[in-house]
């Protein structure tokens, strides 16, 4: 199923060691590195990977999914990916991410929340031609979420809007602010922060910034929108984030032959488990399927195969367990055990 990774002809050079992000889209099966202004903003079409190296020589890889991107860009990540980990000597802990259901720790990497672009590579960087028409700015983004904020582009339509959420119109040289009357505080900070951001990455600061409370529309947005019917009615229970809240019920497998046949080995049927039945030699999933979650835990003495299989063995569970295609997925090398991971287990230590 999977061979060990060359260590010649890497697509990553000795950049990637410097601490902070750095996120690279995939195009053409090749990792792009994308500009300083595009981070935080995802195509719904592409698929990326991102490395947070921080000042204590931690690492974390992830890579991210967008919901329409093709399955071609999809196996060209996870691969791309898995050389960047074996290129960083495997000790990186790795993510899979999907769109709308991101980790927490991922999310902390955009402290003014991600933005959802329609479209992918084709259409994401696309410069007007000498002598081409330059059409107008025109999007709405609806903003969403009270722990994790993210936007996520509409139809241009006052049917995409609801008196529960925050909407940002970018007109280009505006950028309307909406609030819903029943959104809640966080929304309209983060939907401020976003268009800010907007302005200052997107315009270069040539833009101005307006918030605009349910009832009060300027006359622009009615240009643009038409005039405005009833909306929608919103609820603050859809706001709250599914925050990955574990149960006790978990189940630990070890894991046979990863390069082979996946062979799963039921070791405990139920959490808290004990740290010592994690044994160095061995990978281990950690089921935590039900509540959105699955853990990979590579031994310091697997083999490099297993090692490196370790992805494909998660997604190859996922599917066998028939959860979600959008669970979250956390590999863990050992000894960069997150706390989440911990919790499960009986006085780690």
């Amino acid at each position: 199923m999977y061979t060990a990774i060359p260590k010649s002809g890497s697509p990553f050079d000795a950049s990637v060691k410097e601490p902070g992000l750095h996120i690279w889209r995939v195009e053409k099966m090749k990792p792009v590195p994308i500009p300083e202004e595009m981070k935080g903003i995802f195509y719904c079409g592409d698929s990326y990977i991102i490395l947070h190296n921080s000042t204590d020589e931690q690492s974390s890889v992830h890579i991210w999914i967008g919901q329409n991107s093709s399955r071609d860009e999809q196996g060209a990540c996870a691969l791309l990916s898995t050389h960047l980990n074996s290129f960083l000597k495997e000790k990186p802990v790795q993510h899979r991410e999907v769109q709308g259901n991101e980790s927490d720790a991922f999310m902390e990497y955009f402290p003014r929340g991600i933005k959802y672009q329609e479209g992918g590579v084709e259409s994401a960087f696309n410069r007007a031609q000498a002598g081409q028409e330059v059409r107008p700015v025109r999007k709405l983004y609806q903003v969403k979420g009270k722990k994790n904020i993210r936007a996520t582009e509409q139809e241009l339509s006052w049917a995409s809007f609801n008196t529960g959420d925050c909407f940002i119109l970018d007109l280009g040289e505006t950028i309307f602010t909406w609030c819903g009357g029943k959104s809640n505080i966080l929304e309209r900070n983060k939907a401020q922060d976003l268009a800010t951001t907007i302005r200052d990455s997107e315009r270069k600061g040539k833009a101005k910034v307006e918030i605009v409370a349910e009832g009060e529309e300027p006359a622009e947005m009615i240009a643009v929108l038409g005039p405005k019917p009833p909306l929608k009615e919103g609820s603050p229970e859809e706001d709250i984030m599914a925050d990955q809240k574990n149960a006790v019920s978990a189940v630990l497998y070890k894991v046979s032959d990863m390069t082979g046949k996946m062979s799963l080995t039921k070791i405990s049927g139920s959490s808290p488990f004990r740290q010592d039945q994690l044994i160095t030699d061995d990978c281990f999933i950690l089921d935590n399927g039900q509540c959105g979650k699955i853990y990979v835990w590579k031994g310091l003495r697997a083999n490099e195969q297993e090692q490196q299989a370790a992805l494909k063995v998660a997604e190859d569970f996922i599917s066998q367990m028939k959860y979600p295609k959008n669970t979250q997925v956390e590999i863990l090398p050992q000894g960069r055990e997150s706390p989440l991971f911990k919790q499960f287990f009986i006085n780690w230590k």
